[in-house]
C-alpha cells in the first residue's frame, strides 16, 4: 500500500468573512450547549446508576440544573485571597478556559469533498484544517496545564500548589502516551490533517485496525482531562479541593467548565481519530445519503454523546487510584506498551510499502511477538534472582529500622520500608496496677525499722 499523499485543503480558507465569523461562533455555541448537556447528564446518569433520582427541580426533569448552578455561580461573593499574586490568579482561569476552546476549531464534523449551503454559499462542516493539525490540538491541550499550574503557585497556598504541582506531572505522563497513540494513526493514515484521518476510515475505523492505540488513547484522554478516576489534581479527599482550594464565584465556574470543555474536546477527539468521525455507523452506513449533506453531524454528535457517557459510566465504577498508581500506569505500562505498539505498526506498514504478502506480515509479527516474548521471560527470571539474593543479603546484614522522622518531616515507606512498632498503649488494667503501685508506701515509709535502716 503507497504512502498517502499530502491532503488537499485548498477548500479551506476561501469562505467570506462573515461565514467564518459563523462558523466560529456556532463551534463555540456548540462547545457550550454540549457542556451544559454533559453536566446534567452526568448527574442524571450517576443517579441512575447509584439509584437516585439526580437534578429534578429546574426546568423539566431538571434539565436546567447546569444552568442554574452557572447563574448561581455568577451570583456568589467574588473572594480574591490576600497573600496572592492577583494579576496571576486571576488570568489563570481564562488561560485554563481560553486553550480549551480553540481545538474545536480543526474537528470536522462533515466531509470536505461535499459542502453544504449556508444561506446560499457553498462551504465544509469544519472551521478550518491543517496538515498539522493534531499537533495543533496537543499544543493547546499544553498550553491549558499552565492555567491549573498558575493557579495553584498564585494561590499562596498548600493544598492549591500540591495540586498544580500534580496537574504538570500528569499532563507530562499522560500527553507522551497520548502523543504515542497519535502516531499509530499518523502512520496508518499518512497524515496530521482531521479531515484526511476520518478519510481513511473509509473501510474500517482505526477503533479496529489500531485497537491498542484505541485503549492507550481511552485512558490518556481521561488523564489529560483530570477526570475521576484520575483527579489528582482537585482530589477532595487529600488536597481539600487541589488547585481550586481558594477560587470562588465566577473564577471556579471557568476553572469547571474548563474541565467539562476539555471533556468534550477529547471526546470529539477520539470519534475523529478512532470512530469513523462524522461517517454513519453499520448498518445505517449502508444508506447511499447517509454520509451527504447535514447528516454527518448528526452522527458525529451520537458519537461524541456516547463518549461522554463512557467517561460518566467510568466516574460511577471506579474509585479514585492512589497517585503513585496513576504514575505507575503511565510511565511503566502505557507508554512502554505504545512504544512496542508503534514500533509493531511501522513495520507492519513498511512491509506493506515493500509490497509483502499478508500472510508474510502475519508471520514476522507473530514471529516478533514470540521472540519478544522470550526475551521479558528470561529478564524476568533473572531480575527476580537478583532480587532474591538482595533480599537475603539484607537479611544477613540486617537492614536498618527505617526513621519516618529523619528528614524533620513525616514521610510513608516506600515499597519494602516498614514502619517501626508503635508502641502499644497501656490499657485500663495496666495503667490502673501502676496507680495502686504508686500509692503503694514503700519499706522506708512503712516502718520505723525502714526508716532507721535508711539513715543507717
Amino acid at each position: 500500500m503507497p504512502l498517502a499523499q499530502e491532503p488537499d485543503l485548498s477548500m479551506f480558507g476561501n469562505d467570506p468573512f462573515w461565514l467564518i465569523l459563523l462558523k466560529a461562533v456556532f463551534c463555540f455555541a456548540f462547545l457550550l450547549i454540549t457542556v451544559l448537556i454533559c453536566i446534567v447528564m452526568e448527574r442524571k446518569v450517576l443517579g441512575w446508576m447509584q439509584l437516585r433520582i439526580g437534578p429534578n427541580r429546574h426546568g423539566p426533569w431538571g434539565m436546567l440544573q447546569s444552568l442554574a448552578d452557572g447563574v448561581k455561580l455568577m451570583l456568589k461573593e467574588d473572594v480574591v485571597v490576600k497573600g496572592a499574586d492577583k494579576a496571576l490568579y486571576i488570568l489563570a482561569p481564562m488561560l485554563a478556559t481560553i486553550p480549551a476552546l480553540m481545538a474545536i476549531a480543526v474537528i470536522p464534523f462533515g466531509p470536505k469533498d461535499d459542502p453544504v449551503s449556508i444561506f446560499g454559499t457553498q462551504t465544509v462542516l469544519q472551521l478550518t484544517d491543517l496538515p498539522v493539525a493534531l499537533l495543533y490540538v496537543l499544543a493547546t491541550a499544553a498550553i491549558a496545564v499552565y492555567g491549573t499550574v498558575l493557579a495553584g503557585w498564585s494561590s499562596g497556598s498548600t493544598y492549591p500548589l500540591l495540586g498544580g504541582v500534580r496537574a504538570t506531572a500528569q499532563i507530562i505522563s499522560y500527553e507522551v502516551a497520548m502523543g504515542l497513540s497519535f502516531a499509530a494513526v499518523f502512520l496508518y493514515s499518512g497524515s496530521m490533517s482531521t479531515s484526511a484521518i476520518v478519510e481513511a476510515q473509509d473501510d474500517r475505523w482505526f477503533m479496529v485496525l489500531l485497537p491498542v492505540s484505541f485503549l492507550i488513547y481511552m485512558v490518556a484522554m481521561i488523564g489529560e482531562a483530570h477526570r475521576p478516576p484520575f483527579d489528582m489534581p482537585e482530589s477532595e479527599g487529600d488536597l481539600v479541593g487541589g488547585y481550586l482550594t481558594e477560587y470562588s464565584s465566577i473564577k471556579f465556574a471557568f476553572f469547571m467548565m474548563s474541565e467539562y470543555i476539555h471533556t468534550v474536546t477529547v471526546s470529539a477527539l477520539m470519534v475523529t481519530l478512532f470512530l469513523g468521525g462524522w461517517r454513519a455507523p453499520a448498518p445505517l452506513s449502508y444508506w447511499e445519503s447517509a454520509n451527504t449533506g447535514w447528516w454527518p453531524m448528526l452522527w458525529f454528535t451520537i458519537k461524541l454523546v456516547a463518549v461522554i457517557f463512557f467517561f460518566v459510566w467510568v466516574r460511577a465504577s471506579l474509585p479514585r487510584v492512589r497517585y503513585d498508581q496513576f504514575m505507575v500506569l503511565g510511565w511503566k505500562v502505557l507508554i512502554p506498551v505504545a512504544l512496542v505498539w508503534l514500533m509493531l505498526v511501522a513495520a507492519v506498514r513498511a512491509m506493506e510499502n515493500e509490497g509483502y504478502e499478508f500472510r508474510d506480515i502475519v508471520m514476522w509479527v507473530l514471529g516478533g511477538a514470540l521472540a519478544l516474548l522470550l526475551i521479558s521471560f528470561v529478564v524476568d527470571v533473572f531480575r527476580d534472582r537478583s532480587e532474591q539474593r538482595r533480599e537475603e543479603a539484607e537479611a544477613q546484614e540486617g537492614e536498618a529500622p527505617f526513621d519516618p522522622l529523619a528528614g524533620g518531616y513525616p514521610v510513608p515507606p516506600l515499597p519494602g520500608q516498614t514502619l517501626p512498632p508503635v508502641p502499644r498503649r497501656p490499657s485500663r488494667a495496666d495503667r490502673a496496677t501502676a496507680s495502686v503501685a504508686a500509692d503503694t508506701p514503700g519499706p522506708s515509709e512503712a516502718s520505723p525499722e525502714g526508716r532507721e535502716g535508711d539513715d543507717a
